[in-house]
């Protein structure tokens, strides 16, 4: 059992001062706000929010970040030359080396006070396209990696293992698409059940499923995705809309969006998750509130690709519920991720107040972690996970601004965390950060031997 007397923190009823909670089995076995000092409890300067929940990630795309901008590209390029590039770190690493990267990226998430994360995985083989063998780690090494790595950083994982077959709408997978590529969708069920049998019953990993998009997979495997998630009880995510020639493809294809053709077979529900979702109709928007799916945003990655400014006001009020993510790792904040999606609601519209900082803190924490399928996480509250994230609040961005949800949520950014609890257990204190940076550049150059060099 131990102690904590926060200075201030953020409860589901409102901030609150001298909040004393005590932790018990990695859970909150009381949360007493106005709290005298008790013996033996750790006193917490600063604000105190729950653990923040990062919805999407591919990992793999930190070794990217600051290296799709460089002068041999003239800055120019498309969310498809980007991918051309993403494709070439794809290629090169080894279940060792994305250890490492995957490892370095989390502890980079848990500096930010991100305490789970949904991992968007998909590469399961070779770069040639055959398993691993058992002497390599067996068919699901890469996945386990990501298991391992999260573990060592001190993080949650939902492991959204990915169903990935078709290179577009009747195209076969080509060069490195090969090693995500199971052959169909049962081969896909049969590696994720063994998968989830090499996982085990552990209460910091959940084995979730992701249909990569839906022109990865034939129309005629996405149920097998969708009911193996069913039997489960687990998430699915996709992504979904990030770009009109997706839509184009899909119309042309199928005769139906993206949102119709999902729903068609299966794949929305309250459990779902609808990546991006940038690109929709208004039929689109109504299909997925009606189905109570979370939509995550992605701000910092939609920007850097150009993708476009979701909409995010609309899906709220058909019904959908909003969630974040880091996607690429251009920014690894999930912050400046909340923030985005109503600053960048103002740009479009023109106007300012379309989200509260409740309402987006919210997103950032439990219904992020619902998401993922961590209902038990998000709030400081008696019998949730003991997820705590404390936030400087005198640092040169969050002095004067109230130590409040606005402090939070439109003055601090991921710099500003000074500790990250666990499930009860410290994972990063400010002084861990410089350490941090040397470990994030050995992991990448040991991806991309030549820094300079523009990976594609």
């Amino acid at each position: 059992m131990t102690a904590h007397l926060l200075q201030r923190a953020v409860l589901p009823d409102g901030v609150a001062d001298d909040v004393l909670v005590v932790v018990e089995d990695g859970r909150f076995a009381e949360v007493v706000p106005g709290a005298d000092r008790p013996r033996r409890a750790l006193e917490v300067p600063g604000l105190t929010i729950p653990g923040l929940a990062n919805a999407h990630s591919h990992a793999f795309h930190r070794a990217l970040r600051g290296r799709t901008h460089a002068a041999s590209t003239g800055g120019e390029g498309s969310f498809w030359t980007w991918r051309e590039q993403m494709y070439g770190v794809a290629a090169r690493l080894t279940p060792e080396t994305y250890l490492v990267l995957a490892r370095a990226t989390y502890r980079e998430m848990a500096a930010a006070g991100i305490t789970a994360v949904g991992e968007f995985h998909y590469l399961h083989h070779r770069p040639d396209g055959t398993p691993y063998d058992d002497e390599d780690g067996g068919p699901n090494a890469m996945g386990l990696a990501l298991v391992e790595a999260a573990r060592q950083a001190g993080v949650r994982l939902t492991l959204l293992d990915t169903c990935y077959l078709a290179g577009g709408f009747g195209e076969p997978v080509s060069g490195p698409q090969v090693r995500y590529d199971d052959g169909s969708a049962a081969a896909w069920r049969r590696r994720v059940d063994a998968l989830e049998a090499a996982v085990g019953d552990r209460d910091d990993v959940v084995v979730g499923a992701a249909v990569h998009s839906v022109r990865a997979v034939p129309a005629a495997e996405m149920g097998e995705v969708a009911a193996w998630a069913a039997e489960h009880h687990r998430p699915l995510h996709l992504h979904l809309s990030e770009q009109p020639a997706e839509n184009d493809a899909c119309l042309a294809a199928t005769g139906l969006t993206p949102t119709g053709l999902a729903a068609r077979e299966g794949l929305l529900g309250e459990r779902t998750s609808v990546v991006h979702a940038t690109h929709l109709t208004d039929d689109d928007v109504a299909t997925l509130g009606a189905a109570r799916a979370h939509a995550c945003f992605c701000p910092t990655t939609e920007r850097d690709l150009a993708d476009g400014v979701g909409p995010s006001v609309p899906l709220r009020e058909a019904g959908a519920r909003l969630t974040l993510g880091s996607d690429s790792h251009a920014v690894i904040d999930l912050l400046e991720e909340a923030r985005a999606v109503e600053l960048d609601e103002r740009l479009v519209s023109g106007r300012r107040g379309h989200w509260s900082a409740a309402d987006l803190l919210a997103a950032a924490t439990a219904d992020g972690h619902a998401s993922l399928g961590f209902g038990d996480a998000g709030r400081i509250e008696v019998g949730a996970r003991a997820d705590l994230v404390t936030l400087d609040d005198a640092s040169v961005r969050t002095a004067g601004t109230g130590a409040d949800l606005g402090t939070a949520v439109f003055a601090a950014a991921a710099e500003d965390v000074l500790r990250t609890v666990v499930d009860g257990r410290v994972v990063f204190r400010r002084a861990d950060r410089s350490a941090l940076g040397r470990e994030l550049a050995a992991a990448i150059s040991a991806v991309i031997s030549d820094v300079s060099e523009d990976p594609r």
